[in-house]
């Protein structure tokens, strides 16, 4: 197979070229380290959650210790 005629490097061509060579030896590849939480028991975390005030309103009814029961309700609903 014949290989097409090299064209002419320009200066442009040539600085691009020097430029990429240069990043590609000047930079550390990013490394994300896995990061694995494990859920400890009986820990809580404070989050901020955004659901329905009818939702709301019906964990509230029953007084005091509606987090819980929200807590129990979406543990319920993940299968754990």
């Amino acid at each position: 197979m014949s290989q097409p005629p090299r064209r002419p490097r320009t200066l442009n061509d040539a600085r691009t070229e020097a430029e990429a060579a240069f990043k590609k030896v000047t930079t550390k590849p990013v490394e994300t380290p896995e990061v694995k939480r494990q859920a400890l028991p009986g820990v809580k975390e404070m989050v901020s959650l955004r659901i329905d005030q009818d939702v709301l309103e019906h964990f509230q009814s029953d007084g005091p210790g509606w987090q819980d029961r929200i807590n129990t309700a979406l543990r319920k609903a993940a299968g754990l």
